[in-house]
């Protein structure tokens, strides 16, 4: 039986706040790079009782634009890929490390000779 990984609590947070506030996976990310608290967003959101208070989606995108210079993200990606993105390159960076860890074994043991006596030389 597989292990099942259990995710990120900030990525459960705001998967959460996805489907509590129905945003889109681009509102999530202009979210997030706007630094927003994911379980904040409730006081943001207008529940149409607040009439001057503008929908959840459109304040998010007119923040992000006012900071950022542009209406959306170049590249959405949503949570999900983005734990794989960064699960791939966990997993790229740890092989890396076994290589290189493996490298430097070798050359140690290339220049001991099989008693643990040190060469010195020809």
């Amino acid at each position: 039986m597989a292990k099942k990984k259990k995710r990120d609590p900030k990525i459960e947070a705001w998967i959460a706040a996805r489907k509590r506030h129905h945003l889109s996976h681009a509102h999530v990310q202009m979210a997030r790079e706007l630094g927003l608290n994911p379980s904040k967003l409730g006081k943001l959101d207008n529940h149409d009782q607040e009439p001057w208070k503008a929908p959840l989606p459109e304040f998010i995108e007119s923040l992000y634009e006012k900071r950022f210079g542009r209406p959306r993200p170049e590249k959405v990606l949503s949570l999900e890929e983005l734990v794989r993105v960064r699960a791939r390159k966990q997993q790229v960076r740890r092989e890396a490390k076994a290589r290189r860890r493996l490298e430097r074994n070798e050359q140690g043991a290339a220049v001991t000779d099989g008693s643990g006596s040190e060469k010195t030389g020809p």
